[in-house]
């Protein structure tokens, strides 16, 4: 049967109560994020193919991990809740990723006594693509539409958060931004050559959120 987002919720629910009780091997010791999301997320997809789901799976020219449901995973410690996403334009920190995100926030516990970890899932959150975006700049751009600000105003938002723009940008986003109001973005979105997302308000405040789903 074909992979639906709502199976897919209900999936990595499952998936992430059987991780309480899954003694990896492979990552006992490792403090290596990257290694233990890949190992993860490699797991969670052959959970889904062997429950009998059929989907395609992302690769690095798409960039997210279920492109038929327009849905990238995004695996994290509880120690410092954050990721990488690719960077395609600046916009995206105004107007969102432009995909949903599936979010499992472990807990690494090692055992020595077996040389293997479990990954306890503390929290296990899907934000919808429009609340993707960055909380402060999305924010500061909705107040200051709030009191009336004009082209120039949004302009000097952009340059005062440092976005990666140049003039032309800058006010080609300005026009945008007046005829179409952004959200109020729940990620913290740091400006790198990678965008760096930070998860803590949406781990925070969760329960209080419009267009995020708590599933665990």
């Amino acid at each position: 049967m074909r992979l639906t987002i709502d199976n897919l919720k209900k999936e990595s629910v499952i998936f992430s109560k059987l991780e309480a009780s899954y003694n990896n091997s492979l990552l006992y010791g490792t403090t290596d994020g990257k290694k233990i999301a890949t190992d993860f997320e490699h797991r969670f997809k052959n959970h889904l193919l062997q429950s009998g789901y059929e989907f395609n799976s992302g690769n690095s020219s798409n960039g997210i991990d279920f492109p038929d449901l327009n849905v990238d995973i995004k695996t994290t410690s509880i120690i410092q809740p954050q990721s990488s996403s690719p960077f395609k334009s600046a916009r995206q920190k105004i107007y969102g990723l432009g995909y949903d995100l599936l979010v499992f926030v472990y807990n690494k516990i090692d055992n020595p006594i077996t040389n293997s970890s479990i990954l306890n899932i503390q929290h296990l959150i899907y934000i919808d693509k429009n609340r993707t975006a960055d909380f402060q700049l999305t924010t500061m751009i909705n107040n200051a539409l709030d009191n009336k600000a004009n082209e120039d105003d949004i302009v000097s938002i952009l340059f005062d958060k440092n976005l990666p723009i140049d003039d032309i940008e800058a006010y080609n986003l300005a026009k945008e931004i007046l005829y179409n109001r952004p959200n109020i973005g729940y990620l913290t979105i740091s400006n790198t050559l990678q965008w760096r997302l930070q998860y803590g308000r949406v781990i925070a405040e969760s329960n209080n959120l419009p267009d995020i789903d708590k599933l665990l």
